[in-house]
């Protein structure tokens, strides 16, 4: 299990257990851009909480198991005592002699702490290595150590033949002062800075780890029996990438939210609604659109997708559509002013409006976004669906202003 350092809330204002697992999340994702290879059609597989905080899985190659061990002040050392080792180990053993760690397995500490020269950690690097004496003093440490947190890893290293320590420590790779959650998030920038143009690289980022944390999630709470695949990953970049190049991302967040009805009741777009006479599925599903509409827009114009002037030429566009539809069902109503024949216009410019599809840039053919918009425009009264909307309705402008 990812560690972190002892005590209730961090300085990052997360538990140490929910910190532990948004760093093993991170590191997983970083792990997986650094081993993804363009000239390649191999596929690898990614496994959380299983044998191991984070496991790759490539068909025809030993599996590589990851501890991840994350501490806040990664100014101290790996001492020859330290659990970050041991409970590594003790899961290592334990994995190794049910079988479900095969004896060419890579055995991976990943930690931010740094090691002193001459301790056992040292001796266990990536390069310059010195197996033969870093057993010894394992060997002397599980003798003499009194630390009665390490005792179990203590007895099972001791119970272990020569050989077999010899074998387990010639798989294990230990990676010292490591990136914490925080630089994690900037490796994972400096990796993907290729990927799209610079002015792109924080709308592509935030998409990015927001699909990979929901994998995740869906991973761990499917007991991470399906693995994340990096098929699955390379495709998701490839989307994203494609949509900030060629159009703007419509995002999943917002299109699956959960929109709470009530919090819209005296919107005037609502009451142009249920001015038509609408059912309130229909008027739920406007609310939907708007909201959609509101937030998507908001985000390009935050992440410089889009400029405020793209926003406002788009407005003019669907305002000169509504212009020419509203008037053409004005002189399909002639001189008849009678109730029903105003309202059976007024359903018609609202069907108008539920099936209109105008993109604010090519490829951008999410409906929601058009629908929305002249919700939003409805909202400030500049369209309407009834014939007389401004008369009927334009109290409740005047009314919104004298809140705000």
């Amino acid at each position: 299990m990812t560690s972190s350092n002892a005590g209730g809330s961090t300085a990052f204002g997360a538990g140490d257990s929910a910190l532990g697992y948004l760093y093993q999340i991170r590191v997983a994702l970083l792990t997986s851009l650094r081993r993804i290879d363009p000239g390649s059609d191999a596929d690898f597989s990614i496994y959380l909480e299983t044998l191991d905080d984070v496991v790759f899985e490539s068909i025809g190659t030993p599996l590589e198991l990851f501890q991840l061990k994350h501490h806040i002040n990664s100014q101290a050392n790996l001492t020859d005592a330290s659990p970050d080792i041991w409970k590594s180990l003790r899961i290592w053993i334990e994995g190794r002699a049910s079988g479900d760690i095969a004896p060419d397995d890579r055995l991976i500490l990943i930690t931010t702490h740094a090691v002193a020269e001459g301790s056992i950690a040292s001796r266990l690097l990536a390069v310059s290595r010195d197996e033969v004496c870093a057993v010894t003093v394992m060997q002397a440490t599980a003798q003499t150590s009194t630390n009665a947190i390490n005792k179990p890893a203590y007895e099972l290293f001791l119970a272990l033949s020569k050989q077999e320590q010899a074998a387990l420590v010639s798989s294990i790779v230990i990676a010292p002062s490591s990136s914490n959650i925080e630089q994690v998030g900037q490796d994972i920038r400096h990796e993907i800075r290729l990927t799209v143009k610079r002015d792109h690289i924080d709308s592509f980022l935030s998409r990015l780890e927001g699909w990979w944390f929901t994998a995740s999630l869906k991973h761990l709470i499917g007991g991470s029996k399906v693995p994340i695949n990096s098929g699955d990953l390379q495709a998701q970049m490839d989307d994203i990438r494609e949509q900030l190049v060629s159009a703007l991302p419509v995002d999943n967040d917002i299109l699956e939210h959960m929109v709470d009805m009530t919090s819209y009741e005296n919107e005037i777009f609502v009451h142009q609604a249920r001015l038509v006479g609408v059912n309130d599925r229909r008027v739920l599903a406007a609310v939907r659109d708007y909201y959609r509409a509101f937030e998507q827009r908001s985000r390009w114009v935050r992440e410089n997708l889009v400029m405020v002037g793209d926003i406002e030429r788009y407005e003019l566009t669907l305002c000169e559509e509504w212009d020419l539809t509203f008037n053409r069902a004005l002189d399909d109503l002639g001189q008849e002013e009678a109730e029903a024949a105003q309202g059976q216009m007024a359903k018609m410019i609202y069907q108008w409006v539920e099936t209109s599809c105008y993109p604010i840039q090519k490829n951008v053919d999410n409906p929601s976004i058009s629908r929305g918009s002249l919700h939003m425009l409805a909202n400030d009264l500049r369209v309407g669906w009834h014939p007389q909307f401004m008369s009927r309705l334009q109290h409740l402008l005047g009314s919104r202003m004298q809140t705000l």
